[in-house]
């Protein structure tokens, strides 16, 4: 009965062990709020300020180095910045040609906002999905 007990507790204990280990990794994966401030200020933007969370992005508003207002999108998981007054590289025809190699179908909708492409499509599993799609390599970072 005894061994019964302890290995019950050893296994409670462990599940509960792995699942704070789970929690910590996946807090990991996504920047926090001060590194996201760090990023900034290392690329050279002054008077960050409104610094917000959503849709798995971070949002600012700061200064450019040429003392212009500019609005900010800083993706959690890589710390790429995105600035609203980014020309892209790409072309729609481009964007399309890039998600159909990612697997997406039925792309439409494809517009340059904010300094990022935005698009409508089908994943792989036939689900619709509106997808963030970065300006200069074409590859989805997020969805809206």
């Amino acid at each position: 009965m005894t061994s019964k007990l302890a290995r019950s507790t050893l296994t409670l204990a462990l599940a509960t062990l792995t699942l704070g280990i789970s929690a910590t990794a996946a807090a990991q994966q996504a920047m926090t709020e001060p590194q996201a401030q760090g990023r900034l200020t290392a690329q050279g933007y002054t008077r960050v300020h409104d610094l917000k969370f959503k849709d798995g992005m971070w949002h600012a508003e700061a200064r450019s180095a040429n003392g212009s207002r500019v609005d900010l999108r800083i993706d959690a998981k890589s710390g790429q910045v995105y600035p609203d007054k980014q020309v892209s590289r790409l072309s729609k025809q481009d964007v399309r040609a890039a998600l159909e190699t990612q697997g997406y179908t039925r792309v439409h909708d494809v517009d340059f906002d904010d300094g990022m492409w935005k698009a409508k499509a089908r994943n792989s599993a036939g689900n619709r999905v509106k997808l963030k799609i970065d300006a200069t390599s074409g590859k989805v970072i997020g969805t809206y």
